[in-house]
């Protein structure tokens, strides 16, 4: 590593494990952060090669009536069929690398010693070598899934279908760097946060 980069950091964990609001917390802190998902959407918004790109794979019923993409439909669609899944990130994950490849280009190391990309597919998409310190949020499989349904209007087999399409957390956690568990208080996630601030800020600054 060397000192004229902002260093990458990575985060992240399982769907519905609280990223979010670790993110958020950092940004608090003053470092830079990216979000993926708010990549991955626009890699499909209306006129967007992306857009065409999917429903020319999966047929124009992925449309909505706006012709946007009917978000709905394609998850029922790429949660059932893992090959349907592999189809569309090949699709959005290529545009999701370069802008991320951007950002983190943009950045002045001098200001920003390292700066924090939340990207929920890490793993399973091989981006893990792309950085230097991966943070993993993590809870129990309970609460996991019950903050999924809740948060997403999602049946039970809805929701554990959305978590077997990723990597286990426990193999996650395996690979972190950093590990913040959300199954206590706010306030003990964000003093965990605080903590792992503290370590790279060190690290960064070695």
């Amino acid at each position: 590593m060397t000192g004229d980069r902002v260093r990458r950091v990575a985060l992240t964990g399982g769907i519905a494990t609280g990223k979010s609001h670790v993110r958020a917390r950092f940004e608090a802190f003053g470092v830079p952060t990216i979000d993926a998902d708010s990549l991955a959407r626009q890699a499909v918004e209306p006129g967007s090669e992306g857009l065409n790109e999917v429903v020319r794979q999966f047929g124009p019923d992925v449309r909505d009536s706006s012709g946007g993409l009917d978000r709905k439909r394609m998850a029922a669609i790429v949660f059932s069929d893992p090959a349907a899944r592999h189809t569309l990130e090949a699709i959005i994950h290529p545009f999701v690398r370069e802008m991320t490849d951007r950002w983190y280009a943009g950045l002045n190391a001098a200001e920003h010693p390292f700066a924090i990309a939340d990207i929920p597919l890490l793993f399973e998409g091989g981006r893990d070598r792309d950085f230097d310190r991966i943070i993993v949020v993590a809870c129990d499989s309970d609460t996991q899934l019950q903050r999924l349904m809740a948060r997403d209007d999602l049946t039970e087999d809805e929701a554990k279908k959305r978590i077997a399409a990723q990597w286990p957390l426990a193999d996650k956690v395996a690979k972190a760097d950093y590990v913040i568990r959300t199954d206590g208080t706010l306030n003990d996630t964000d003093r965990q946060t605080a903590l792992a601030f503290s370590q790279l800020q060190s690290w960064s600054a070695g």
